[in-house]
Protein backbone atom coordinates (compact mmCIF):
# COMPACT_ATOMS: atom_id res chain seq x y z
CA UNK A 1 0.00 0.00 0.00
CA UNK A 2 1.14 3.52 -0.68
CA UNK A 3 1.97 5.24 2.59
CA UNK A 4 -0.33 8.08 3.51
CA UNK A 5 2.45 10.59 3.95
CA UNK A 6 2.56 13.92 5.68
CA UNK A 7 4.13 15.52 2.60
CA UNK A 8 0.93 15.66 0.62
CA UNK A 9 -2.60 16.20 1.79
CA UNK A 10 -3.90 14.46 -1.33
CA UNK A 11 -4.78 10.82 -0.78
CA UNK A 12 -4.06 8.25 -3.48
CA UNK A 13 -7.28 7.77 -5.49
CA UNK A 14 -7.84 4.18 -4.33
CA UNK A 15 -7.40 5.18 -0.68
CA UNK A 16 -9.72 8.16 -1.16
CA UNK A 17 -12.39 5.92 -2.70
CA UNK A 18 -12.09 3.42 0.16
CA UNK A 19 -12.41 6.19 2.76
CA UNK A 20 -15.46 7.62 0.99
CA UNK A 21 -17.14 4.22 0.63
CA UNK A 22 -16.38 3.35 4.27
CA UNK A 23 -18.05 6.63 5.25
CA UNK A 24 -21.11 5.73 3.18
CA UNK A 25 -21.24 2.28 4.75
CA UNK A 26 -20.98 3.84 8.20
CA UNK A 27 -24.10 5.92 7.60
CA UNK A 28 -25.99 2.72 6.72
CA UNK A 29 -25.03 1.36 10.15
CA UNK A 30 -26.02 4.53 11.99
CA UNK A 31 -22.48 5.90 12.30
CA UNK A 32 -21.69 9.49 11.42
CA UNK A 33 -20.00 9.69 8.00
CA UNK A 34 -17.05 11.71 9.34
CA UNK A 35 -16.44 9.20 12.14
CA UNK A 36 -16.39 6.32 9.65
CA UNK A 37 -14.12 8.18 7.22
CA UNK A 38 -11.61 9.02 9.96
CA UNK A 39 -11.60 5.41 11.14
CA UNK A 40 -10.94 4.24 7.57
CA UNK A 41 -8.14 6.77 7.08
CA UNK A 42 -6.45 5.74 10.32
CA UNK A 43 -6.94 2.05 9.48
CA UNK A 44 -5.03 2.51 6.21
CA UNK A 45 -2.38 4.86 7.57
CA UNK A 46 1.05 3.33 8.15
CA UNK A 47 1.87 5.87 10.84
CA UNK A 48 -0.03 7.71 13.56
CA UNK A 49 -1.80 10.88 12.43
CA UNK A 50 -2.61 14.08 14.32
CA UNK A 51 -6.03 15.71 14.23
CA UNK A 52 -4.52 18.37 11.98
CA UNK A 53 -3.24 15.69 9.56
CA UNK A 54 -6.68 14.10 9.48
CA UNK A 55 -8.46 17.43 8.93
CA UNK A 56 -6.15 18.27 6.03
CA UNK A 57 -6.34 14.85 4.35
CA UNK A 58 -10.12 14.60 4.60
CA UNK A 59 -10.82 18.31 4.11
CA UNK A 60 -12.82 18.42 7.37
CA UNK A 61 -13.24 21.11 9.95
CA UNK A 62 -10.89 20.62 12.90
CA UNK A 63 -13.85 20.66 15.33
CA UNK A 64 -15.56 17.87 13.36
CA UNK A 65 -12.36 15.82 13.49
CA UNK A 66 -12.02 16.43 17.23
CA UNK A 67 -15.58 15.29 17.96
CA UNK A 68 -15.21 12.27 15.67
CA UNK A 69 -11.96 11.25 17.36
CA UNK A 70 -13.69 11.37 20.75
CA UNK A 71 -16.38 9.03 19.46
CA UNK A 72 -13.84 6.62 17.96
CA UNK A 73 -11.90 6.64 21.25
CA UNK A 74 -15.12 5.83 23.12
CA UNK A 75 -15.73 2.88 20.80
CA UNK A 76 -12.08 1.85 21.34
CA UNK A 77 -11.55 1.68 17.59
CA UNK A 78 -8.60 4.06 17.80
CA UNK A 79 -6.08 4.97 20.47
CA UNK A 80 -3.63 7.75 21.21
CA UNK A 81 0.05 7.05 20.69
CA UNK A 82 3.02 9.15 21.80
CA UNK A 83 5.45 10.41 19.16
CA UNK A 84 8.92 11.40 20.32
CA UNK A 85 9.52 15.12 20.03
CA UNK A 86 5.88 16.03 19.33
CA UNK A 87 3.51 17.16 22.06
CA UNK A 88 0.41 16.81 19.91
CA UNK A 89 -1.88 13.80 20.19
CA UNK A 90 -1.38 11.20 17.48
CA UNK A 91 -3.91 8.49 16.67
CA UNK A 92 -3.78 4.95 15.35
CA UNK A 93 -6.65 2.66 14.44
CA UNK A 94 -7.23 -0.85 15.66
CA UNK A 95 -6.00 -2.91 12.71
CA UNK A 96 -6.85 -6.40 13.93
CA UNK A 97 -10.09 -7.03 12.05
CA UNK A 98 -11.48 -9.41 14.68
CA UNK A 99 -10.74 -6.95 17.47
CA UNK A 100 -12.38 -4.21 15.43
CA UNK A 101 -15.48 -6.31 14.75
CA UNK A 102 -15.66 -7.39 18.40
CA UNK A 103 -15.42 -3.81 19.65
CA UNK A 104 -18.15 -2.68 17.27
CA UNK A 105 -20.35 -5.62 18.29
CA UNK A 106 -19.76 -4.90 21.99
CA UNK A 107 -20.57 -1.22 21.51
CA UNK A 108 -23.73 -1.91 19.55
CA UNK A 109 -24.82 -4.55 22.03
CA UNK A 110 -24.37 -2.14 24.93
CA UNK A 111 -26.29 0.62 23.13
CA UNK A 112 -29.01 -1.43 21.41
CA UNK A 113 -29.40 -4.99 22.71
CA UNK A 114 -28.79 -4.53 26.45
CA UNK A 115 -31.60 -1.94 26.81
CA UNK A 116 -33.95 -4.38 25.03
CA UNK A 117 -32.89 -7.21 27.35
CA UNK A 118 -33.59 -4.93 30.33
CA UNK A 119 -36.95 -3.80 28.91
CA UNK A 120 -38.17 -7.32 28.20
CA UNK A 121 -36.93 -8.41 31.65
CA UNK A 122 -38.94 -5.61 33.25
CA UNK A 123 -42.01 -6.59 31.22
CA UNK A 124 -41.63 -10.18 32.40
CA UNK A 125 -41.79 -8.99 36.03
CA UNK A 126 -45.46 -8.13 35.45
CA UNK A 127 -46.31 -11.04 33.15
CA UNK A 128 -49.03 -12.28 35.51
CA UNK A 129 -50.87 -8.95 35.48
CA UNK A 130 -54.51 -9.87 34.65
CA UNK A 131 -54.73 -6.85 32.32
CA UNK A 132 -52.21 -8.56 29.99
CA UNK A 133 -54.06 -10.77 27.53
CA UNK A 134 -52.97 -14.33 26.83
CA UNK A 135 -51.86 -13.35 23.31
CA UNK A 136 -49.70 -10.45 24.59
CA UNK A 137 -48.30 -12.70 27.33
CA UNK A 138 -47.40 -15.33 24.72
CA UNK A 139 -45.64 -12.73 22.58
CA UNK A 140 -43.72 -11.35 25.58
CA UNK A 141 -42.57 -14.84 26.56
CA UNK A 142 -41.49 -15.56 22.96
CA UNK A 143 -39.61 -12.25 22.78
CA UNK A 144 -37.98 -12.90 26.17
CA UNK A 145 -36.83 -16.36 25.06
CA UNK A 146 -35.53 -15.02 21.74
CA UNK A 147 -33.64 -12.06 23.23
CA UNK A 148 -32.08 -14.18 25.96
CA UNK A 149 -31.08 -16.89 23.47
CA UNK A 150 -29.39 -14.33 21.20
CA UNK A 151 -27.73 -12.68 24.20
CA UNK A 152 -26.46 -16.05 25.43
CA UNK A 153 -25.16 -16.93 21.97
CA UNK A 154 -23.32 -13.62 21.79
CA UNK A 155 -21.67 -14.27 25.17
CA UNK A 156 -20.57 -17.73 23.97
CA UNK A 157 -19.14 -16.33 20.74
CA UNK A 158 -16.89 -13.95 22.69
CA UNK A 159 -15.00 -17.00 23.94
CA UNK A 160 -14.57 -18.68 20.55
CA UNK A 161 -11.12 -18.05 19.04
CA UNK A 162 -11.25 -16.00 15.81
CA UNK A 163 -9.66 -18.83 13.79
CA UNK A 164 -12.55 -21.14 14.72
CA UNK A 165 -15.13 -18.48 13.86
CA UNK A 166 -13.47 -18.00 10.45
CA UNK A 167 -13.57 -21.76 9.88
CA UNK A 168 -17.27 -21.75 10.70
CA UNK A 169 -17.93 -18.79 8.40
CA UNK A 170 -15.97 -20.37 5.55
CA UNK A 171 -18.03 -23.53 5.89
CA UNK A 172 -21.10 -21.43 5.02
CA UNK A 173 -23.64 -23.53 3.15
CA UNK A 174 -22.18 -26.75 4.57
CA UNK A 175 -23.26 -25.68 8.06
CA UNK A 176 -26.77 -24.87 6.81
CA UNK A 177 -26.94 -28.27 5.14
CA UNK A 178 -25.77 -29.96 8.34
CA UNK A 179 -28.39 -28.10 10.36
CA UNK A 180 -31.10 -29.18 7.92
CA UNK A 181 -29.90 -32.77 8.14
CA UNK A 182 -29.79 -32.71 11.95
CA UNK A 183 -33.17 -31.00 12.32
CA UNK A 184 -34.70 -33.39 9.78
CA UNK A 185 -33.43 -36.41 11.70
CA UNK A 186 -34.39 -34.88 15.03
CA UNK A 187 -37.91 -34.18 13.79
CA UNK A 188 -38.46 -37.76 12.66
CA UNK A 189 -37.21 -39.16 15.98
CA UNK A 190 -39.52 -36.82 17.89
CA UNK A 191 -42.45 -37.89 15.78
CA UNK A 192 -41.74 -41.55 16.54
CA UNK A 193 -41.61 -41.18 20.34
Amino acid sequence: MTEISNDSDRLPPSVEQFVLRWGDMGTQWGVNRSVAQIQALLFLSERPLTAEDIAAKLNMARSNVSNSLKELLAWKLIHRVPVLGDRRDHYEAEVDLWQMATKVAQGRKAREIDPMVAAIGAAMQDIDDPRISAKVRQRLVAMHDFVNTVDGWYQQMLNVPPAQIMTLIRMGAKVVGLLRFVSGRGGSKTDQT
